[in-house]
């Protein structure tokens, strides 16, 4: 849905359109990778990879389950991980990630694209977020990380603790080198460097959307740090760039990858070209040569000495394989009983789930199978046969936020309906409405949801694939707690039976 690569030797930002929040990014050879928070979504920790930075797929999440996997059963809006950071040390790739709720975690592997081990409790507080390492030439280690005020009762501090040489345990209680309250409130999402002489704290400040990037720097690597802004929004319209990575190029170039809070879109990926002046790094162009860069929106594509093929993350899926596809997510740790494929058939197999006695929305429903929004403009269709098997059942294609609105197959007194239902302020537990429904005359049909500018929803139905049937009134996305809007399925029964009805998902595509 977005291409970034322009074919011309040039790029355009964002380079992923879709919600990879607070990325970070390593250079191993020629390979890069990039990791994001994904919060309470399962799979979590996702890994992509790129050769030229401009190009990326995903290859692989980092587990399966999220720890403690009791509580992430259910959905945890807003919680788990946190600002991950990925780096390469001693033959080993190490992310470590601060879960605002239990503390400060690592998780390694000898190839990201193969299994990682099961994420480390190295820190057990409450609202340490943010971690980075960095192992000194000398080989010792430390570890950069930041406070949520809403758990720690304390933010706007950098904190550097050591770390013992194996990356497994926090030594000290840590000092601070950096307090933002004067000046640079909320600073946090801090990137350890050491280039050259110099130790370097890449770290965004001011608030997601509304904020910039710091640079400080010390030849001592507990301080004092002297500090720059480096990328503010300056005349662009590209708000509250920051949050994100240095990397070099084996042909010597620095970039720096970020992202920018895009509302119901979710905070999506930029890439800024980097020059250096008078040791500190200035991202973007710099019209007005005070050293304090803005994002551009255009640029040449990184020297990287190879040119590499076209390739973004997955949207539309067959659902021909053995497993899912990378791009989805459910909201909390999956059961079987929710789902699986079907190779024989070439179908996702949903069914239907019990919810609570108190049901009153989605919020809490574990059982959302999601993706990213892709692109700003697209459509989604897909084709479905239902098998229904008790009262009341009911499957859905959905945009999911904090507002969220579906166009759902209902079977009741033996028949199918369907009709749109929405929900404003779902985290506050208020119960569904539901548009004026249609007798659907087939158990097989087509479901779609069109998106425009502004993420605005349209839903229709059809039962040849056709001619489409528009359903209820447009929707406004509106993002998550933390992240943006998602589309994807879900299916669900009022009830407790020994059974579940299913439905067989054929395809979704999406198109501009």
């Amino acid at each position: 849905m977005w291409i970034a690569d322009n074919g011309d030797g040039t790029y355009k930002n964002p380079i992923l359109h879709a919600d990879y929040s607070d990325p970070d990014v390593i250079r191993v050879g020629a390979d890069y990778f990039l990791t994001a928070s994904s919060f309470n979504a399962a799979p979590g920790l996702p890994i992509l990879h790129s050769k030229d930075l401009v190009n990326w797929e995903i290859v692989n999440y980092v587990f399966r389950e999220q720890e403690p996997k009791e509580i992430f059963a259910k959905p945890q809006h807003g919680g788990g991980v946190w600002a991950p950071s990925i780096r390469f040390h001693d033959g080993e790739y190490y992310i470590y990630y601060g879960d605002p709720d239990f503390g400060i975690y690592v998780t390694k592997a000898k190839d990201p694209r193969g299994e990682w081990s099961k994420p480390l409790l190295i820190k057990a507080a409450k609202g340490w977020i943010d971690p980075c390492p960095l192992w000194d030439s000398d080989g010792s280690a430390y570890l950069v990380h930041a406070f949520a005020g809403s758990r720690a009762g304390v933010k706007s501090m950098l904190v550097v603790n050591k770390l013992s040489p194996d990356g497994t345990r926090i030594l000290d209680d840590g000092v601070i080198v950096f307090d933002g309250h004067e000046t640079d409130p909320t600073v946090e999402g801090p990137k350890f460097y050491k280039i050259g002489d110099y130790y370097y704290i890449a770290a965004p400040a001011g608030g997601v959307a509304t904020g910039w990037q710091l640079m400080l720097r010390s030849k001592n690597i507990l301080g004092p740090y002297e500090k720059k802004i480096v990328l503010s929004q300056g005349k662009t319209s590209i708000n509250g760039p920051h949050q994100g990575a240095l990397v070099d190029t084996t042909t010597n170039e620095w970039w720096f990858v970020h992202f920018q809070d895009r509302g119901a879109y979710g905070r999506v990926t930029h890439l800024q070209p980097v020059i250096w002046k008078d040791g500190f790094p200035v991202i973007g162009a710099d019209p007005d040569g005070d050293g304090t860069g803005e994002p551009v929106l255009k640029f040449r594509k990184p020297n990287v000495g190879v040119s590499a093929p076209l390739s973004t993350p997955p949207d539309t899926d067959e659902f021909d394989s053995q497993k899912l596809g990378l791009q989805w997510q459910w909201h909390a740790n999956p059961l079987a009983a929710w789902g699986m494929v079907v190779p024989e058939l070439g179908v996702f197999r949903m069914f239907s789930v019990e919810t609570a006695g108190d049901f009153k929305n989605l919020w809490d429903s574990p059982n959302l199978l999601v993706q990213k929004f892709p692109a700003e403009e697209f459509t989604a269709t897909t084709k479905v046969k239902i098998t229904p098997r008790f009262e009341g059942e009911k499957f859905g294609l959905l945009v999911m936020g904090l507002d969220y609105s579906y166009i759902g197959v209902s079977y009741k007194d033996a028949k199918l309906y369907v009709a749109q239902s929405s929900v404003h302020d779902a985290d506050k537990h208020l119960a569904e409405y539901e548009n004026l429904p249609f007798l659907l005359k087939s158990n097989e049909f087509y479901l779609r949801v069109k998106v425009t500018a502004g993420a605005m929803c349209s839903f229709s139905f059809s039962i040849d694939g056709k001619a489409f049937t528009n359903v209820g009134t447009p929707f406004k996305a509106r993002e998550g707690r933390w992240i943006g809007a998602k589309i994807g399925f879900f299916y669900n029964r009022q009830g407790k039976f020994n059974d579940a009805g299913s439905a067989d998902i054929d395809w979704i595509r999406f198109e501009k």
